[in-house]
């Protein structure tokens, strides 16, 4: 199993990244978010998933686990094959994925090329509770008592998927501060991208 492949980017063309490592030239199917990451000639590091049939056998590459953790939780959707999981990455990137299985916006993921209603639908039902649905167990560690939101709640909902993105219980609490408490999931969840954003 490859993990992930690391060296000088020599072919970048759309869809597809070449990385060149110990004399060998790995090709990876990727996404526009991933691309965007990318330089030619310059080094890189791209988080692998294979898919090995019985005519190809094929690389998927992505500049960050969230966004590797994200195309997994897509391509374990019945119906939803590796091209589609790209496209639906593509048109957003994770967090605009996130957002919408976990705010239940279809259009946010029919944007993406070849991706219908019907399949959208099936993403939100199948991955609501794995990216910040209601019912999911947050995990708090390191975070005072009195400061865990109300499971359910739009904090809660957003602390989840901001999680889903890799972010600690303790990065999520500090970004989160001086976000309105009437605010909705979504804009919390944007809000807190942005402080951290800064703050990197």
């Amino acid at each position: 199993m490859i993990y992930y492949v690391t060296g000088p980017v020599t072919i970048l063309e759309p869809g597809l990244a070449v990385i060149e490592c110990g004399g060998v030239g790995y090709g990876c199917r990727i996404t526009a978010f991933t691309a965007a990451q990318l330089k030619l000639n310059q080094q890189a590091r791209l988080y692998v998933c294979e898919s090995i049939r019985e005519d190809a056998h094929e690389l998927f590459g992505f500049s960050t686990r969230e966004e590797q953790h994200c195309y997994e939780l897509l391509t374990s959707v019945t119906g939803v094959g590796p091209k589609a999981a790209l496209a639906i990455l593509s048109a957003g990137g994770p967090q605009n994925f996130t957002l919408a299985v976990m705010t239940g916006d279809e259009k946010l993921l029919t944007a993406a090329q070849g991706v219908g209603k019907k399949i959208a639908q099936r993403i939100i039902l199948e991955l609501k509770d794995k990216v910040g649905g209601s019912d999911m167990t947050l995990d708090f560690t390191g975070v005072k008592a009195d400061a865990a939101p109300a499971a359910g709640s739009s904090t809660a909902l957003a602390s989840a998927a901001l999680q889903e993105l890799g972010y600690s219980a303790a990065e999520i609490s500090t970004a989160l501060k001086g976000c309105p408490p009437s605010a909705t999931t979504e804009e919390m969840v944007r809000y807190a991208l942005r402080a951290m954003v800064i703050k990197g």
